[in-house]
Formats: C-alpha cells, structure tokens, sequence
C-alpha cells in the first residue's frame, strides 16, 4: 500500500510503515505543508492496527533533513511568530505519543529540526556520511522543537551544551561514539539495515514495547523510588496484556 502526499511518502510493507520525507530539491527542509502531513500520518500510524514499527527515512542523496525551511518560517513578521507557527500542529507530541517503536535512518545533513525530528525516534540509523548538528544558537536562535530536552537525554548534558552553543557539526563516528545513534552502516546499505531492523523490532510482543517505551518517558523526571513503582505497574500491565503465546506441539 502506498499513499503519496506533497512532501511525504507514505507505504506499508506488511506490518512496517514507511515515511519518507520528501523535498529532496531543498534536502526535505521542513515546511509548513509537511508539518500538516506528518501530523497526519503519525496520526494513522498510531491508530492503524495493521502497522507495528514506524521506519522514518529522507528522500534525495544529500540528507535526511536539512531543519527548518526558512523561506517560510522566517518570513513571519518575528522569530517567536515563526517558531509559534511550527507549533500549531504539535508533531513533535505525535512522536511521542506512539506506543510502536519508530526507527529512523540517517544520511547526509541531519540538521536543526531534522535532528530533533529523529531524537524523537526509538532507535537511529545512519550512514557514514550522515552529519548531525542543531546550528541555532549561531543563527541567533534557541532549538525550539524539543532540541535543548532531547539531545541532552541522549548525549548527556556537558556534551550537549558543547554541541548547542558552539553549533558543532557530529560525523557519524561521533555520533556512534557519543550515543547519538545507536548504529553506523555503509551508504549503500542503509534501507536495507533500517529494514531490517524495524522487522527485528516486530518480532517484540507489543505490549512490551509500549510498557519500555513508556517507562522511560515517565520516569525520566521522576525520583528513583518512583520510577521504580511505575516500571513495576507497568511491567505487570504489559504482562496482561501481551500475546498469547502459543503452545508446545505435544
């Protein structure tokens, strides 16, 4: 199945989703149309039964996303009114409001809005090439798509405010090094390897999934002793909930 809107690419291949982002003319800057289509597809992603990992992908061979398409963005009469336009439709909560597990793969320039797009994902891919940075800070501007929270929850803070305030570029060895992604590949394997590990990810029972996933979120601004609570009510929720496992052949 496949479904194409102006900026995205949107296909099944049995329980995977595919997103595409797809501006490759302008390295799928993000603009105000594909804000309204991710929105939209995230949307049906969670609600579609069907669909049990999310693998997140940019169109074109010079990169996943270049951040935010100022042509549009920053012709409002102040930044503020621009930053305020990128949160009408709130697609950085849809992220976050997925209980399946989202891959992204990374190529080329991952910048600004980009980058915080895929520190929203589970797990991240990139290729050798990929080149990660959130060049705010030098353009006059604070990350206002959850860069400042997220990358400091990957990365740790010392590192993080190294990278905001000096707008450092992260190679994708860095990157590896750092915790930045999780795995490195050749170019030219890229889809495949991202493939194939959301199709790892499928083989999870789901009500796992969603009990990890949100264990972490919840309990990452809590004290210890009540993160320790809320994974034991979650832990025995999944385990109510999960599959049915099938049984030994006699």
């Amino acid at each position: 199945m496949t479904s194409n809107f102006e900026t995205l690419l949107y296909e099944k291949e049995g329980a995977i989703a595919r997103v595409t982002l797809n501006r490759p003319e302008v390295i799928n800057a993000y603009n105000i149309q594909m804000r309204d289509e991710l929105y939209q597809v995230l949307q049906a992603v969670k609600d579609d039964p069907e669909v049990g990992a999310i693998l997140l992908r940019g169109a074109g061979d010079k990169g996943f996303c270049a951040g935010a398409d100022l042509t549009e963005f920053g012709t409002t009469p102040s930044q503020a009114v621009a930053r305020q336009v990128r949160w009408d439709r709130d697609v950085w909560e849809r992220f976050l409001d997925i209980q399946k597990p989202l891959v992204c793969a990374l190529h080329g320039y991952v910048m600004g809005s980009g980058l915080e797009m895929a520190l929203l994902c589970d797990l991240r891919i990139a290729s050798e090439d990929a080149v990660f940075a959130l060049p705010e800070v030098s353009l006059g501007l604070i990350p206002a798509a959850g860069g400042t929270q997220t990358l400091g929850r990957a990365i740790g803070l010392s590192t993080t405010l190294e990278t905001l305030l000096l707008s450092r570029r992260i190679g994708a060895n860095e990157a590896l090094r750092i915790g930045l992604v999780h795995r490195v590949v050749q170019r030219a394997n890229l889809d495949r390897d991202a493939a194939a590990l959301a199709g790892e990810l499928l083989k999870r029972d789901p009500a796992m999934v969603r009990g990890v996933k949100e264990a972490l979120r919840r309990g990452a601004g809590v004290p210890l002793d009540q993160g320790l609570e809320l994974e034991e009510q979650l832990g025995l929720q999944a385990w109510r909930e999960r599959k049915p496992q099938p049984s030994a052949s006699s």
